[in-house]
């Protein structure tokens, strides 16, 4: 069921972020501006955009995976949170992975996806021990996964 989100565009030169299809969870967002990001570098880059989201719903700035294969290039905070609250022009922060291409962004590319969801509001109650579970306390790569960290063997 679809949410009513107040958008403005600080760019009327920018198309408004759209779903590329139907069904699709991810709105896109446009590059306000052309950079060039160099190997392993990182780009604030603005997108034209602010938001009014209505109480209980937060927008999560999520990368391309095409533009992730591509050329390396990533949300450096993924996923981004934007606030209810939050007013000001939405600023995606891109991060070019490439060890050694740098990465060239458009005016009016498509950067990142922008996805609204509700959120819970927690109400956290503090006690002197936690309930037991099946997975207990048991941290990073507890489940069985592989975990290969820096430094460790």
């Amino acid at each position: 069921m679809p949410v009513e989100v107040l958008l403005q565009r600080l760019d009327a030169e920018l198309t408004p972020p759209g779903y590329a299809r139907p069904g699709d969870a991810g709105l896109d967002l446009q590059a306000r501006e052309s950079a060039q990001i160099p190997p392993g570098g990182r780009h604030a880059m603005p997108t034209g955009i602010a938001l009014a989201l209505p109480a209980g719903y937060a927008a999560f700035v999520h990368p391309r995976s095409g533009l992730a294969a591509r050329h390396g290039l990533t949300v450096l905070n993924a996923p981004g949170t934007i606030d209810a609250g939050y007013r000001g022009e939405i600023t995606v922060i891109l991060h070019n992975t490439d060890p050694t291409l740098a990465v060239e962004i458009d005016r009016g590319d498509r950067i990142a996806q922008l996805v609204i969801q509700r959120v819970a509001v927690a109400d956290l109650i503090e006690v002197e021990v936690l309930p037991a579970s099946e997975r207990g306390s048991g941290g990073l790569g507890s489940t069985g996964g592989v975990v290969a960290m820096e430094g460790q063997n």
